[in-house]
């Protein structure tokens, strides 16, 4: 087996470029921390900013969800508003105006063929 001879000049060469590496290390942190925004030492001094922000944004989620609540009750409003005024009649024109059957119409709204067949043959007169 052969020794592994180290000598002074490649154990100094090592060490340089070790040192090279620290330096170079060195001011690449001195650059990130000097850039504008990266200031570590500043954000850690600032919590009474966070919790000014952290609270606004509280309250903005409250305010979020009055709105919310408010539009879903309008929305029910709107619903039950519309379910009174929609009759079965109402359903037959709708569906006589696309283009269904009288036996169609009639299952589909709850009324009679006699009806329906009415219903169908007033409003695809009125759609030609």
């Amino acid at each position: 087996m052969e020794a592994v001879v180290i000598t002074w000049r490649e154990l100094l060469i090592v060490v340089v470029a070790v040192l090279g590496l620290y330096v170079a290390e060195l001011v690449l942190l001195v650059r990130w921390i000097g850039a504008p925004g990266n200031k570590p030492w500043k954000r850690a001094l600032q919590p009474n900013a966070e919790a000014q922000r952290l609270s606004r944004l509280n309250a903005e989620i409250v305010d979020l969800r009055e709105q919310v609540s408010r539009l879903e009750s309008d929305l029910e409003k709107l619903r039950s508003a519309s379910a009174a005024n929609v009759s079965p009649y109402n359903q037959a024109i709708h569906m006589a105006r696309q283009g269904l059957t009288a036996s169609e119409v009639a299952i589909a709204c709850g009324i009679s063929r006699g009806e329906a067949e009415l219903i169908v043959a007033l409003y695809r007169k009125l759609r030609i």
